[in-house]
């Protein structure tokens, strides 16, 4: 079944792990074995032969560099904005160097959706807004592709504060969103603190989604979402990917310490959350999935029946177990991502 993942951070992975995506697997896997650098090293799970694999034909993929601002992040800052900006110029160009190898093609218009291509087609989104030195980067930005934005990510951040943080948008966050909203992209509201989603739900009204939230019903942390927060959002014809990060996904885990094995996390606790979402809206059109694979974690952090991103293929037979039909798992794994990009994108 087609699948799309709305969150994926590729270019990170090849410039700052120094992952040659275009191999396999068992190849990037062999090749950092031996290194201790990254606590995921030679435990990765995604490349760009591995999600053809996994029949991604479509993905988000972003360019991320947060500044350092002294709270604790799986992700290491940069000391400032032009040194952040410097990260995402290179990760941007790895993705062009994917397009002029025909492995990778960037989707700007709802146009774009559409074309029959081998490469992967992907759009192009900023985690959290700290790289952007002035709001007339953003325009730049959007000029070389980008289509969707989340103002912060972990920690206090130039416009907004994010996970494990506290307080609202300064005004500089404020002309952000209003930047946002003129060109007309999308807004993640992943990572947004709770004061800054509520008050970016207020101020911005253009599309919205959350391209990889779990349910704090299920595993109660500042990170994940509310059922207030969920309900919001579908009320905005958002779509939400679950992730697959293992501590998002079961309660009690402590990083460093627990383990797949440890917690008995599998794959049906994330189908727990798909559920819990669906329950929530009384419908399944605003799930769907945002691995979040390759986001400084492996499989050392993954449930324990998923050894590289293929195997979100099995979910479709956890789903249709649980009842679901066809068609809604279709719109899961791709559908109500699609059909929120048509909407959303410029024609």
């Amino acid at each position: 079944m087609q699948l799309f993942d709305a969150h994926l951070d590729l270019s990170m992975n090849a410039v700052e792990w120094n992952r040659d995506l275009s191999r396999p697997l068992a190849d990037v896997r062999r090749d950092e074995a031996h290194l201790t650098d990254k606590r995921d090293r030679g435990r990765g799970t995604v490349t760009l032969p591995e999600m053809r694999r996994a029949e991604i034909t479509m993905c988000v993929a972003t360019l991320i560099a947060r500044v350092e601002m002294n709270a604790w992040s799986p992700v290491a800052g940069w000391r400032s904005q032009a040194q952040a900006w410097a990260i995402t110029e290179g990760q941007l160009a790895w993705y062009r160097a994917m397009e002029e190898a025909g492995l990778m093609r960037c989707i700007r218009t709802r146009a774009d959706l559409d074309k029959e291509s081998d490469a992967l087609g992907y759009v192009l989104s900023l985690e959290g807004a700290d790289s952007l030195v002035t709001l007339a980067h953003l325009e730049r930005r959007y000029a070389a592709g980008l289509r969707a934005i989340g103002p912060a990510h972990y920690g206090p951040g130039v416009y907004a504060n994010g996970t494990d943080a506290s307080g609202g948008f300064a005004e500089k966050g404020r002309e952000l969103l209003r930047e946002i909203g003129r060109l007309g992209m999308i807004l993640d509201a992943t990572h947004l603190c709770d004061h800054c989603f509520w008050e970016a739900l207020g101020l911005f009204s253009g599309p919205v989604w959350a391209s990889h939230h779990n349910s704090r019903a299920l595993v109660p942390h500042n990170r994940q979402l509310s059922d207030e927060m969920f309900r919001a959002l579908i009320e905005r014809g958002a779509v939400v990917g679950v992730a697959l990060d293992a501590w998002m996904i079961v309660p009690g885990w402590e990083r460093g310490k627990t383990t797949p094995q440890s917690s008995g996390v599998v794959l049906a606790h994330l189908a727990d959350h798909i559920d819990h979402f669906c329950q929530l809206a009384g419908n399944a059109a605003h799930v769907g999935i945002g691995s979040d694979l390759d986001g400084a974690f492996g499989t050392e952090q993954t449930p324990q029946d998923l050894e590289s991103i293929a195997d979100l293929q099995k979910l479709s037979g956890i789903l249709a177990g649980r009842g679901y039909s066809t068609a809604d798992i279709a719109g899961i794994f791709a559908g109500n991502f699609l059909r929120f990009l048509r909407a959303a994108l410029p024609e």
